[in-house]
């Protein structure tokens, strides 16, 4: 009983390592989960401010706030939630014979490489992706409400500044996975 207890034991270890460890390059992860923020950025429609004068004083005003709705907590909600969920729509993908990407997958039908594998780096994104906006979904709704995530700087804001995986640009960073240095097996 205590052989098969150990054994149970080693095997969820393994599992939740292997699982914690899947994600072997986080700044080109990290990356991918700006590029999906940043689409809900571009796709954002104009939106009115927030009226939020609800209530009536003694003499029939309404009282209350009118909140812009570019620096409203709404706004963060509706950029953030269900951002992991759109994660399992990318996979990686092979560039080369040392470095792998991360792409957005438009038909899973159409896809050159094994499916299953394309399916469980799906789910590993997806659950870095939770981990990520964990560690950083404070600062980053603050900075959001701030005005100072925009289209085009959402991977500096959240892989270099908040997160830390990125330390240098998206181009050096490229030209870093060309190096003669083994990087892990993704």
């Amino acid at each position: 009983m205590a052989e098969s207890t150990a054994w149970l034991l080693m095997i969820l270890f393994i599992l939740t390592f292997t699982v914690v460890s899947s994600i072997d390059d986080k700044c080109a992860a990290c990356n991918a989960v700006a590029e999906e923020i940043e689409n809900g950025l571009s796709n954002e429609k104009p939106r009115n401010h927030l009226d939020m004068r609800h209530r009536l004083d003694s003499k029939g005003q309404r009282k209350g706030k009118v909140i812009d709705y570019r620096v409203s907590e709404l706004r963060v909600v509706e950029l953030l939630d269900g951002l992991c969920d759109k994660m399992q729509d990318y996979t990686l993908q092979k560039v080369d014979s040392k470095r792998y990407e991360w792409v957005r997958v438009d038909n899973w039908d159409n896809l050159a490489i094994n499916k299953q594998e394309a399916k469980a780096y799906s789910k590993d994104i997806s659950s870095y992706c939770g981990r990520l906006l964990e560690d950083t979904e404070d600062e980053l709704a603050e900075r959001i409400k701030k005005g100072s995530v925009k289209v085009g700087g959402v991977s500096k804001i959240l892989c270099q500044d908040l997160s830390k995986h990125c330390n240098m640009s998206s181009d050096s960073h490229q030209a870093d996975a060309d190096d003669d240095e083994p990087d892990g097996e993704l």
